[in-house]
């Protein structure tokens, strides 16, 4: 049998990278011709071809080998016969890879080549630190271009925004090259995005460097983000801090002692290993007939004394992909040929680290696509030592709102101040943070609490009629929202029975309040909540709301929507409600008069009105309204009746503690003189 691996010459210097995947690819064919279990008696052969990294190379010569009878190596013994190609591993690019594939797909050659899933991981990463305004540079082929244009599309679903988006290959004009730096000079993003292969990677830094272009964040791909080769050659530290994703650590056992135990004199007289000798050593092997040379090679060069590339092994991940590729193709082999002690050779094959202790490498965490979508990043936030920001625009603070810049992206715009009578979303925090003072302890705090817990829920449940309807959302919609509403308006029944019994309690002879105290408030609210529970299960096991489609409304149209189910549940769950918000309003109507110290009354009679006004006015609103109306018009009215609650009876509270806070005392909340407003 014979395999196939690629080298590459760049600049007319040996890339020792690639040299190390064909050693990789030799230490495990000799490895299987030394195993008495694996193909038994069957020795494999290889020939090893230079690509130089070039598409129509490639091509020609996976053509050649496929056209070739010839014998070939097999260390330790000759072929006995010519020999077929079985598979070709190969090439270490994506590019060069899809070029060969398509050659020889109508021959039936299996091609292991080395691949890697584009999938959301690295949008992923740059989100997990809030870089939302990125450049982007990638190489022109199959590689960069397809990787780059999924990277922009998860991008954009987690709202990223590119900056800029260039691509190039090493091969390319000066002037392109210098267009692309230029682009890059007057870009506000400091954080780039590095779809490159790793020769492409080494032209960018070569410019970056000429330009003394430092202080970005790299971002980048396995095919150069624990590169030895290209971290060597980055000598003004460009990549610095440079973060991205690899292929997971692996090991294999004696390779690196294969490695260092090569020699041309034993290994091979071709110019391939010649030509890797005199590169490592920087000698030449002396030819009959040649000149005086001033470093003679004699094949016997130690190398446990080298340090470069070639025998740094921060690239065994890479190495131990092909290590698979050839014992993959061995093991089917081995099942084709039926080998057990021995092999049945009638069968009639058929072929359907670390940079002079200044760079270090350092894994911080870890993407599982099989994990659930919150838990597939895992970034060791104390591996890193400075993170930096990446943004069009900074976050707009409180009682600001954003504006975009005309004719940019999202992410870029304006904080601008908001008008007046406009309510920034920092009011529940402003109660919490006071919620030691006499103001919120005099309001009956545990309930006041409860209620904002309730109204938080309101708001949410506006969310569950968003959407397809499916059969669990037409069941959660209407009894979230009952149930919720209902320990709402409990809440706020219970301020105001306080309020009420309190007022009694401070007349001669009365002592209600052992009546009504914190145990009775608390059980008074799960009572009410617990009568609306019992109503909605009731609904959902007599007869629950479902998914349907409508025809009625439209004739070219079909309206996805959720029936009722029982039509006597639903009013029954709203009617609960409007019971509860009717005795609501009465009790705070009855104590409207009460003397100022208790004057919250007031407000909840306010936000009762509003409350009941809209839910009047649902009614005939919700009746009428056809098909999907009718859910705007349910949300409008859990949105509108939530708000009023909040305002009338939070804002007030707020107001004092803000810009009255000489009003926020013990006295004032117990004294009878001049009135005070809230």
């Amino acid at each position: 049998t014979a395999m196939y691996k690629v080298k590459c010459f760049l600049l007319n210097l040996l890339n020792f990278r690639e040299f190390q995947l064909a050693q990789a690819m030799r230490f495990a064919i000799e490895e299987i011709n030394n195993s008495s279990d694996l193909l038994p008696e069957i020795f494999l052969g290889y020939k090893i071809y230079d690509t130089c990294g070039s598409n129509a190379r490639s091509v020609q010569v996976a053509l050649a080998l496929l056209n070739s009878n010839e014998n070939v190596s097999a260390p330790s013994k000759a072929c006995s016969r010519p020999a077929q190609v079985q598979a070709i591993m190969g090439e270490a690019s994506s590019s060069p890879s899809t070029a060969i594939a398509t050659a020889i797909g109508s021959f039936y050659i299996p091609l292991v080549s080395r691949t890697v899933e584009y999938d959301s991981s690295l949008a992923h990463l740059v989100k997990h630190f809030d870089w939302t305004w990125v450049g982007a540079v990638r190489t022109n082929d199959d590689y960069g271009n397809n990787g780059m244009a999924t990277f922009i599309e998860n991008a954009q679903q987690l709202g990223i925004c590119l900056e800029y988006s260039v691509a190039f290959f090493r091969t390319d004009p000066i002037e392109k090259i210098q267009n692309i730096i230029d682009v890059i000079k007057a870009s506000t993003s400091k954080v780039i995005v590095a779809f490159l292969s790793q020769a492409d990677m080494d032209v960018i830094i070569h410019h970056f460097s000429k330009h003394n272009l430092t202080g970005y964040q790299w971002v980048g791909t396995e095919a150069w983000i624990f590169d030895f080769q290209t971290a060597a050659g980055d000598k003004n530290h460009i990549l610095d801090g440079a973060i991205g994703l690899s292929i997971p650590k692996a090991h294999i056992s004696g390779f690196r002692e294969f490695m260092l135990d090569v020699k041309p004199l034993n290994v091979s007289k071709s110019d391939f290993f010649t030509e890797f000798w005199e590169a490592l050593f920087s000698c030449k092997f002396k030819q009959s007939g040649s000149e005086e040379i001033q470093k003679e090679c004699t094949g016997h060069e130690d190398l446990t004394g080298v340090q470069n590339t070639f025998t740094d092994m921060s690239l065994m991940p890479i190495f131990n992909n092909m290590y698979k590729g050839v014992y993959a193709v061995a093991h089917a082999l081995h099942n084709i040929l039926r080998c057990n002690k021995t092999c049945n050779l009638s069968v009639q094959l058929d072929p359907k680290t670390v940079q002079n202790g200044v760079v270090e490498f350092v894994p911080v965490g870890l993407y599982d696509a099989s994990l659930p979508a919150d838990r597939q990043m895992n970034v060791q936030a104390g591996s890193l030592i400075w993170v930096p920001v990446s943004v069009c625009s900074e976050r707009c603070p409180p009682g600001t709102r954003k504006v975009l810049q005309k004719g940019k992206p999202v992410c870029c715009y304006d904080c601008i101040r908001c008008a007046e009578g406009e309510i920034s979303n920092i009011t529940a925090f402003i109660f919490i943070r006071h919620r030691k003072t006499p103001l919120v302890r005099a309001n009956n705090s545990e309930l006041s609490f409860l209620l904002l817990f309730s109204l938080t829920l309101c708001f949410l449940c506006s969310l569950t009629f968003i959407g397809r309807p499916s059969e669990w959302s037409c069941m959660l919609r209407h009894t979230a929202f009952g149930i919720t509403f209902v320990l709402c308006i409990s809440c706020v029944l219970g301020k105001t029975m306080v309020v009420l019994m309190a007022f009694k309690a401070t007349l001669p002879g009365k002592n209600v309040m052992k009546w009504f105290g914190p145990t009775q408030q608390r059980l008074s609210v799960l009572g009410f909540t617990l009568i609306q529970v019992i109503i909605c299960i009731l609904w959902l096991t007599i007869s629950p709301p479902f998914p349907s489609k409508n025809f009625k409304e439209y004739k070219d149209k079909i309206i996805l929507e959720c029936s009722l189910g029982s039509a006597v549940g639903f009013w029954s769950v709203l009617g609960y409600i409007g019971l509860l918000a009717v005795f609501c309003f009465v009790f705070a109507f009855l104590a409207r008069k009460l003397p100022d110290n208790f004057n919250e009354a007031k407000f909840i009679t306010f936000s009762m009105l509003i409350f009941c006004a809209v839910w009047i006015t649902f009614i005939p609103a919700y009746v009428s309204s056809p098909g999907k109306f009718s859910v705007a018009v349910e949300i409008f009215a859990i949105l509108a009746s939530s708000f009023g609650l909040l305002i009338c009876i939070f804002i007030p509270k707020c107001y004092i503690m803000l810009l009255k806070p000489e009003n926020n005392t013990k006295k004032n909340m117990m004294g009878k003189g001049t009135p005070k407003s809230f």
